[in-house]
């Protein structure tokens, strides 16, 4: 394939996307700043650069998957940053779940490219590996296509939502929704508890019941709820955080689903 495709943020979920791209036949230029990691990139076939500013120089489309905006503003903005080193037709693709306003202040800052997309995902690691994690994406007509062939490499399913900033505005409400799910099933347990049920024995049952869902999954697959909350609480945190205050620019308010967030057993404030 004739396309360079940038990487930046090899973490977690983000080296799995670049073993994926890889394994397409894509030449993938990778900025990591953990020495494993590069070595582990480079054994695989990418090129490991410098720099974030040097990934996305030789790029057609930059992939950006970072935990936090702050962290998406350190890497994508600035004079050093992915947006000021890719050329005008450079397509940058942000993974990171964060506020809407951040992905609309760094594209401001650039109105004649590169452009810049937001792709939050949903999924976990072992669905990357797999090639079905699931992705967002919002921004422009043309630039979306673009980048579509390439995300396939290791998504399954690709959601289109509309202008820069839907992607990431479905992803809070998705992120609000699993969060007060996650809750539920606690409040379930916990009434179940006083009925004499067991958490293992409930959540074996929900998996053939009605009551089931993708939250009470999670947690059964991650081996219960404290080890869920270990796992994933961190994730959720942020995300509802994100969420709240998205809303609360807007004037949203997030009714029941935030009651039911702030109410719960886990720890998500």
């Amino acid at each position: 394939m004739s396309q360079v495709i940038g990487f930046v943020g090899a973490g977690q979920m983000g080296e799995p996307m670049v073993v994926r791209l890889v394994r397409a036949g894509y030449r993938v230029v990778v900025y990591a700043r953990r020495a494993p990691v590069r070595e582990r990139l480079r054994a695989c076939g990418a090129e490991v650069v410098d720099s974030a500013a040097a990934a996305a120089a030789a790029a057609d489309i930059v992939i950006v998957c970072v935990f936090s905006d702050a962290q998406l503003v350190e890497i994508v903005g600035g004079p050093d940053g992915v947006l000021a080193a890719a050329g005008l037709d450079t397509v940058v693709v942000s993974h990171t779940t964060g506020a809407v306003s951040t992905v609309m202040d760094l594209a401001a800052t650039h109105p004649d490219g590169p452009v810049l997309l937001d792709g939050p995902v949903s999924g976990s690691a072992e669905d990357i590996a797999a090639g079905k994690l699931t992705v967002l994406l919002g921004g422009p007509a043309l630039a979306v296509e673009a980048a579509r062939p390439v995300l396939e490499a290791y998504a399954r399913t690709i959601v289109v939502t509309g202008g820069l900033g839907s992607a990431l505005a479905v992803k809070l409400v998705n992120n609000a929704l699993f969060a007060a799910n996650a809750q539920l099933v606690a409040l379930a347990a916990e009434v179940g508890r006083r009925l004499g049920i067991e958490d293992n024995d409930l959540l074996d049952a929900l998996a053939a019941c009605s009551g089931n869902s993708y939250a009470a999954t999670s947690i059964r697959r991650t081996g219960g709820f404290p080890k869920f909350e270990q796992l994933a609480a961190p994730f959720l945190r942020k995300d509802v955080a994100a969420c709240v205050a998205a809303t609360s620019d807007l004037g949203v308010d997030l009714g029941l689903l935030g009651t039911v967030i702030a109410a719960g057993p886990f720890d998500l404030g």
